[in-house]
């Protein structure tokens, strides 16, 4: 087992490791000092960790509910948000209680803007159970629901009391879902260490898991600690995000999964920066090939122009210029502001 401390506005641990949920009871316990809690999760999640976790808690005294939504990103969405608002105050949940997010991603962002909003704020721990959440979301404090205008446009700032990174989850993965985690470890690798971006190149990263996921949380530490309200070098993180949530937009968050999206718009904007001659290094067909080994997307059906409109609206526009990390070389990522006219002409032409 590793522990990685997150020093932020309040700091935390991360621990990764095989077993964890066994123990999980334990180490929340030693957080939280309340003995009431509420576990969000979703239906394909709670039926195979949710009783295991339960058990664990009740084993250590905690009084425990817990609320199933329906899988899927179409309900990181205010409805499934007001219901389980609703449901805390049904269980006169208070501010001295917590909540448990035990899932991917999805269930990790509803849960913790509900914690940054219930009676203006409650405690929360993270467990993630998807590679996604485990290496990215579950880590910093970023918690998001999507409106129709927009992926994660309405949340808030809230970190985590404790992290539990049960490596074992892993194993029940689909595929497709693991794949899409890799689009996130493969966003690491571009942005900050040329070093992991060869490992995942490789092939073969469930030989080299453990590894990765330590590495990925350790950069993601690095960087929140370094700026925790993405008001500058935490704005890397957002590699390929912006044209990668225009396409899960315009695909009504229904097509390609948020990490797949992410590749293809890592693709898609290096290729661009370097047409546009913003990248002088043929970093693309590197990429390109990196994407491919993990079986991760690179291209998308959706007309260029489509992209530009449903990016326009991204969290890191400002005013009438638009933030864009670009890669100039693998493991070093760079803030380039320009005004919108000249994003959409790197976009489009």
């Amino acid at each position: 087992m590793k522990t990685i401390t997150v020093k932020a506005s309040q700091s935390y641990d991360v621990m990764i490791g095989s077993g964890l949920l066994n123990d999980a009871g334990k180490y929340i316990s030693d957080v939280l000092k309340s003995r009431r809690t509420v576990i969000v999760s979703d239906d394909n999640v709670y039926p195979l960790y949710g009783e295991k976790l339960k058990n664990s808690l009740e084993s250590v005294d905690f009084d425990v509910k817990e609320f199933v939504f329906p899988h899927g990103e179409q309900s990181k969405s205010h409805e499934t948000l007001l219901n389980l608002y609703g449901f805390l105050a049904s269980q006169n949940i208070t501010r001295s209680d917590s909540v448990i997010a035990l899932g991917g991603g999805v269930t990790g962002d509803l849960t913790g803007f509900a914690a940054a909003s219930f009676l203006r704020g409650i405690d929360y721990v993270q467990i993630p159970t998807s590679l996604l959440a485990q290496i990215d979301s579950s880590v910093g404090g970023k918690t998001a629901v999507d409106i129709p205008a927009g992926k994660n446009l309405v949340g808030a700032f809230k970190q985590p009391r404790l992290v539990l990174a049960d490596t074992d989850t892993l194993s029940t993965l689909p595929d497709t879902f693991f794949d899409d985690g890799m689009g996130e470890a493969v966003k690491y690798g571009m942005i900050w260490s040329s070093e992991l971006f060869e490992l995942i190149a490789g092939g073969n990263i469930k030989d080299h898991l453990e590894e990765m996921i330590v590495k990925c949380i350790d950069i993601k530490r690095e960087v929140v600690e370094t700026d925790e309200f993405d008001k500058g070098l935490r704005m890397i993180l957002n590699f390929g995000h912006t044209l990668g949530h225009s396409i899960e937009k315009t695909q009504s968050f229904c097509g390609l999964s948020h990490g797949k999206a992410v590749a293809v718009g890592m693709y898609l904007m290096t290729r661009a920066a370097e047409k546009h001659g913003i990248i002088t290094e043929n970093i693309s067909d590197r990429l390109k090939k990196c994407l491919e080994v993990n079986n991760l997307p690179y291209s998308v059906d959706i007309p260029a122009e489509t992209l530009f409109r449903n990016s326009v609206n991204d969290k890191k526009r400002f005013s009438d210029d638009i933030s864009v990390i670009i890669c100039r070389t693998i493991g070093k990522a760079d803030i380039v502001k320009m005004p919108i006219e000249d994003y959409k002409k790197l976009v489009t032409e």
